[in-house]
């Protein structure tokens, strides 16, 4: 995410259309690179998937982001927040797809070719899909400027802090909920399909979150369900049955799906003037 301080720049520059395609273009050339990577060969994978999908994602995700703020402005939280469902619902598709293909008779090479066709594909239908609406400023964004905006911002801030903070525990359940119920007894079948539940609903709550921040704002719910969150993860000691797993990662996906459709929403409710939010968003 270190290419979204240039992918912000850009953007705000008008290079919309150039991060996208590039960025898309590179992201379908890694993944189909990773199916041709030997065994006992890392850098393979290092460079496919490490350093060429990081820079791809970093050359899409301020853009795509940022983009929806040109076309929406009384209802830009609830749209945001459906776009932030997408990556959930990959979430929920891809690991048991690919279980099944590298698992079953097409192996690893054309199990990962397959998906690979199938994310490009969903790609070049978001490149044709996307649109900016506004023209970029006739005079370019003055980025030192920006930047001491923020620094003395404290609003944005605390924003950034409480992010960060979030950030360092927000990921130990997605990659260590299946194995910390294996580790307590759960048949390593179910324990697979555990992070399909948490996915599912990681979805449901994105899903939802437009509807709910109407009535409680986007910085209340943002903190509601950080604090939940954090709760979520201390229950994980106590994970002891296929019960135990179900309700905590149902529970555990719905609001951290809340916090992460907030992300966004909450760093254009702090920015007053809108053409510098690739800027912005790349401090976060």
């Amino acid at each position: 995410m270190t290419v979204g301080l240039v992918s912000g720049s850009l953007h705000d520059r008008g290079y919309f259309y150039y991060l996208i395609i590039v960025g898309s273009s590179l992201q379908s050339f890694c993944l189909f690179m990773l199916s041709w990577s030997k065994p006992d060969q890392y850098y393979q994978i290092f460079f496919s998937q490490g350093l060429g999908l990081g820079i791809a994602f970093g050359l899409l995700y301020i853009p795509s982001m940022a983009v929806i703020s040109h076309h929406f402005r009384q209802r830009r939280t609830l749209v945001m927040t459906f776009v932030a469902t997408g990556s959930s619902l990959g979430a929920i598709i891809h690991p048991i797809m690919l279980n099944h293909l590298v698992n079953g008779p097409l192996g690893f090479a054309k199990g990962v070719r397959a998906s690979a066709g199938l994310i490009s594909s969903l790609l070049l239908t978001a490149c044709l899909c996307m649109r900016t609406r506004l023209d970029p400023p006739a005079t370019p964004v003055n980025y030192i400027v920006v930047a001491r905006k923020c620094i003395c911002d404290v609003p944005f801030i605390l924003m950034i802090a409480g992010g960060f903070l979030f950030q360092i525990s927000f990921y130990y359940p997605l990659f260590f909920f299946q194995l910390d119920s294996i580790k307590h007894g759960i048949s390593v079948n179910f324990s697979f399909y555990s992070l399909a539940i948490l996915n599912g609903s990681n979805f449901i709550g994105r899903l939802t979150s437009g509807f709910i921040e109407a009535f409680t704002g986007v910085l209340n719910l943002t903190i509601m369900a950080s604090i939940s969150c954090g709760a979520l993860i201390l229950g994980m000691i106590g994970l002891s049955s296929l019960a135990s797993v179900v309700v905590l990662g149902v529970l555990y996906g719905y609001f951290s799906g809340l916090n992460t459709a907030m992300a966004a929403p909450l760093v254009a409710t702090l920015t007053p003037d809108l053409s510098e939010l690739g800027q912005v968003i790349i401090y976060v």
